[in-house]
Formats: structure tokens, C-alpha cells, sequence
């Protein structure tokens, strides 16, 4: 298999900036979509996360014949298979939030990723995280429980602030391990063509019959939810998630999940614009002090590999 020419680091840059404008608009298009649609919770969550990766999916469906014709280890197949998985639960999980919770803590505590891949780099690679990293995980902690403590206080939108902060976490859990398993995937043979194609239709195969087996389904929603839908799918996925993932290959996934700290700055800003969200002054000061702490961590561990 042909080995890919390694980028610039202005490449690198120029795309990961892109992927950060485009993954920041998929907590818009999802509050418009709850918005239009006049409903909440689980059921219609799933739905918007299964119909975003369905589309994504679909549009793949010519780079099939290419990804048939490769030659990789069995071993790719798994990580890719695996990273779908991850992404599957992720957007079960954080789409799911933001029924329940701010624009603002969803994304703040759904981008703690540099926290936990230098976790499950100790775990996975034996790398055992430094005192500063440590310091960083604590600090980072510390404004979770702010933002948890304050947004229960927040009224509108955020119907069950706990549930939608938790649900967050766990779509940060699986988030980091989509990206450590994609890594590996493209790091085994694939190209980032063939890696997301994979790991795209994992995800969307298992995300199809949720919607069913929840009570709803695809059907009877205003047409709008649909734009807002394939506008997600195109930007947030195959144009954001897409470029987080080629640069996975090149640079470090702690140095990539950094980078998508930019994302809940973003998408509040856009929060701010579109809805008038303002969230309470401890979430704000919650937000920072995480962020800080996930600064931390990555600073400990930047000689690590990762």
C-alpha cells in the first residue's frame, strides 16, 4: 500500500482549524432541530444521532469499491470497527445531552478528551501520566463539579442539568477512545478514505435500529429538521469529524483533542448569537477552570506518547 506524503504543520493547522468550525456548528443545527421539531429526550436524540451518521454513511458508499480492493491487516478492520463503535456511543450519549443541559456545559465537559486519552494511554501504552498531569486531571475535576453544582440552576433548556453533564462525560469517554482506536486503524493501513468509511458505517449500522426500538422512527418530522440534519452530517461529520481524524495520523491525539477545546468557545459563542444562552456565571467560571485543568494535563504529558 502506498504510503501517504506527511504533511506541513500549516496543513495540519489549516485543517484542524477547519474541522473546529465545522464539528462547533452540530450543537446549533441539534438545538434547531429540537426546537423545530417540538420535542425532547432520547428518542428524538437518537434519531438526529443515527439519521447524521446514515447520511454520512450513504455518501461513502462509492469509496466501498476502493476500501475492497485494499490490502491491510486484520488487525485495521478492528480498530476501525471499534472506533465506530466508540462514535456510535458517543453521539448517543452527547447528542442526547443536550436535550437536558446547556449549549455551553455540553460542549465544555464533552471536550475534556486530552484528560482521559493520557488515562488510556497509562492503561493502553504504559505511560504512566506525570505529576503535572495529574494536577491538571484534578483541577479539570474540579470544574466539573462546578459546572455540574451551577447549571442545575440554569432554566429553559436544561430540563435535567445532572443527567445532561453525565451524559456528556460518558460521550467524552468514548470519544477519546474513538480517536486513540482510529488512530491505530490508520497506523495499521488504512487511509483516512478507508478508515471513515468503516468506521462511519459501523456507527450508522448500529445507530439505524435505535430510533425503532426507542418508540420513534425517521419519519413525520417539519422538512427543516431534515436540513438541519444533512447540514450536521455534512459539516459536523464528513467535513469536521473527517479532519480530526486525518490529523490523528500525523500529529498526537492529545495535541488533536487540544485543539477541540476551541470547539465549546465556538459553539457557546454561537449559543449566545442564535439562542440569547447565557449560562450562569458559575458554569462560565466552571468552564475556565476545566479548561485550565485540561491545559495542565496535556502540558505534563506532552513528552509522552500518545
Amino acid at each position: 500500500m502506498k504510503i501517504a506524503n506527511k504533511p506541513q504543520q500549516w496543513q495540519v493547522g489549516l485543517i484542524l482549524g477547519i474541522g473546529v468550525l465545522a464539528v462547533s456548528t452540530a450543537a446549533i443545527f441539534i438545538r434547531l432541530s429540537t426546537e423545530v421539531a417540538g420535542v425532547r429526550g432520547v428518542e428524538f436524540s437518537l434519531f438526529l444521532a443515527a439519521s447524521r451518521l446514515i447520511i454520512a454513511a450513504l455518501a461513502l458508499l462509492p469509496a466501498w469499491k476502493q476500501l475492497l480492493q485494499t490490502q491491510v491487516s486484520k488487525s485495521a478492520y478492528f480498530y476501525a470497527a471499534g472506533a465506530g463503535l466508540c462514535l456510535a456511543a458517543h453521539f448517543a450519549t452527547w447528542i442526547s445531552s443536550l436535550s437536558y443541559t446547556s449549549i455551553a456545559a455540553s460542549t465544555t465537559i464533552v471536550t475534556t478528551n486530552p484528560i482521559w486519552v493520557s488515562l488510556l494511554s497509562w492503561v493502553w501504552f504504559k505511560d504512566k501520566p506525570t505529576k503535572l498531569t495529574v494536577l491538571g486531571i484534578a483541577v479539570a475535576l474540579v470544574g466539573g463539579i462546578f459546572i455540574a453544582v451551577a447549571d442545575k440552576n440554569i432554566a429553559g433548556n436544561s430540563s435535567n442539568p445532572l443527567l445532561g453533564d453525565s451524559l456528556a462525560l460518558v460521550g467524552a469517554w468514548m470519544a477519546s477512545l474513538y480517536l486513540i482506536l482510529g488512530r491505530e486503524a490508520q497506523q495499521s493501513g488504512f487511509n483516512i478514505s478507508s478508515y471513515i468509511t468503516v468506521a462511519y458505517s459501523v456507527a450508522a449500522i448500529l445507530l439505524l435500529p435505535l430510533p425503532w426500538l426507542f418508540g420513534t422512527g425517521y419519519i413525520g418530522y417539519p422538512n427543516l429538521v431534515y436540513v438541519y440534519v444533512f447540514l450536521m452530517a455534512i459539516l459536523s461529520q464528513l467535513i469536521g469529524h473527517t479532519s480530526f481524524n486525518w490529523a490523528v495520523r500525523w500529529i498526537s491525539p492529545t495535541f488533536v483533542t487540544l485543539v477541540l477545546l476551541f470547539e465549546p468557545i465556538c459553539s457557546s459563542f454561537l449559543g449566545f448569537v442564535l439562542f440569547k444562552e447565557v449560562p450562569a456565571t458559575l458554569v462560565l467560571l466552571g468552564g475556565v477552570i476545566l479548561l485550565v485543568g485540561v491545559a495542565i494535563a496535556v502540558l505534563g504529558g506532552k513528552n509522552k506518547r500518545l
